[in-house]
């Protein structure tokens, strides 16, 4: 390390512990206008057996401790390489180097895991529904095509995924590590907005050294680092491939796509569904010549592919319900046009006759008999029988049975009414 860094550290180490708690946010706001400060801190937590690497753990953690956001956000942009510092450590054996960089990273996850008031926290997330708008949609674009009948009972309701309440911990072990770190790259990238680009690299190359140490791709990559194979679980994988995709979108195409393949790589070989959905559904949404054309300092952003609506996706949903209407519907129609034939005429109405005199045959086999105010009828044998005549002649063939009863009744109380008048007079003339 060179001189000239070393007094930038010894610098911000002095001039923080002589500030009234009235100057914090001052000084908070005026640290980015110190440029040669930061890649010094980095010099600094990469040589892990530097003099000044303990008292930098230490003034971060009073930064994070403050409860200013600007000092957090400026000790967050560190997390990767102090992970990667740790996990370094940890594989070639040598905890005694890491002892203050657990500390820090320990102390930042018992204080994110508690409220103000020193109660756990939960967190939560609800996964987006289609009844209500999210980022990526908006319900009335979408129409009525999702409200099949198993969407109208779960209409309103959300799932909510929850995490936490998480334990405190004091140390470091094989059981526990993954757990504080993977929650640590959640803190970060809750912050990934405002995080620099030199976090954002440094963050990729942590994805790869990670995945690939131990292993073939390692001779590829020409990384002459440590050479054991590190333990990975699926859930830490996720937080990086989330980090991996803001920093694909924000300027760092390079590293992050090489950081992405490793990752993949990884989860292949260890059989990681949760990661190797999410790498490989961010990979698939990608466009090289997009990416390219981001600026490192514009606004910060995640591209979303958003389909298109589609004309169609506006029609109804045919379900049980909406076929019983139509079917509804369709009988009632028939009805009425029968009704409307019986009125005009259309078709003869059988009636009953007790006089013997033979007629004119209908189109349908019917024998046609005169009556005595000048009118004919078809030819029926007694009232039962007429109740079984159908008006329409395809009824039995093409009609379904309800619809036959039904044509029935109208028939039985239209001959009824007329059966009544009509034997009378067959009586008097008998």
């Amino acid at each position: 390390m060179l001189a000239m860094d070393q007094g930038v550290v010894e610098e911000w180490l002095s001039e923080f512990k002589t500030l009234p708690d009235s100057a914090v946010s001052t000084y908070a706001a005026s640290l980015k206008d110190k440029g040669a400060l930061v890649p010094a801190l980095y010099k600094v937590i990469r040589e892990n057996y530097s003099d000044l690497l303990e008292p930098v753990c230490h003034q971060l953690f009073e930064f994070y401790r403050s409860g200013e956001p600007q000092l957090q956000r400026f000790t967050l942009q560190f997390l990767p390489e102090l992970l990667w510092s740790l996990l370094s450590v940890s594989a070639a054996r040598d905890p005694h180097t890491s002892g203050c960089i657990e500390a820090l990273l320990l102390g930042i996850y018992n204080l994110e895991i508690v409220d103000k008031d020193g109660q756990s926290k939960v967190l939560s997330f609800t996964v987006p529904s289609l009844s209500k708008p999210s980022v990526y949609h908006e319900p009335s674009a979408i129409g009525s095509m999702a409200l099949t009948e198993g969407a109208l009972a779960n209409h309103g309701l959300s799932r909510v995924v929850y995490s936490g309440p998480h334990l405190q911990r004091e140390t470091f072990t094989a059981q526990n590590r993954f757990e504080v770190l993977t929650f640590l790259l959640l803190c970060y990238n809750a912050a990934l907005s405002y995080m620099t680009s030199t976090s954002l690299q440094s963050l990729c190359q942590l994805s790869s050294r990670v995945c690939i140490c131990g292993y073939p791709r390692q001779q590829m990559r020409r990384y002459k680092g440590i050479n054991a194979r590190l333990t990975v679980t699926s859930e830490f994988l996720v937080q990086l491939i989330t980090g991996i995709h803001y920093a694909l979108c924000n300027g760092e195409v390079e590293l992050g796509s090489k950081a992405l393949d490793d990752v993949l790589y990884r989860s292949q070989l260890e059989l990681f569904p949760e990661a190797l959905l999410v790498g490989n559904a961010i990979k698939s949404s990608l466009h090289g010549a997009a990416l390219k054309s981001n600026n490192k300092e514009g606004a910060r952003s995640i591209q979303v592919e958003i389909t298109p609506t589609s004309s169609r996706i506006s029609r109804n949903a045919v379900t049980s319900l909406s076929i019983r209407g139509h079917r509804w519907k369709r009988h009632e129609s028939q009805e009425v046009s029968v009704d409307n034939e019986a009125a005009l005429g259309g078709v003869a109405i059988p009636e009953i006759s007790v006089t013997g005199v033979s007629g004119e045959r209908m189109p349908n086999g019917d024998s046609m008999r005169p009556r005595t105010d000048g009118r004919t009828q078809p030819d029926g044998d007694t009232l039962g029988g007429a109740s079984e005549v159908s008006l329409d002649p395809r009824g039995h063939d093409s009609g379904t049975r309800g619809q036959e009863v039904r044509r029935q009744k109208s028939v039985r109380r239209m001959v009824e009414n007329e059966g009544s008048g009509s034997a009378s007079t067959g009586r008097s003339q008998y």
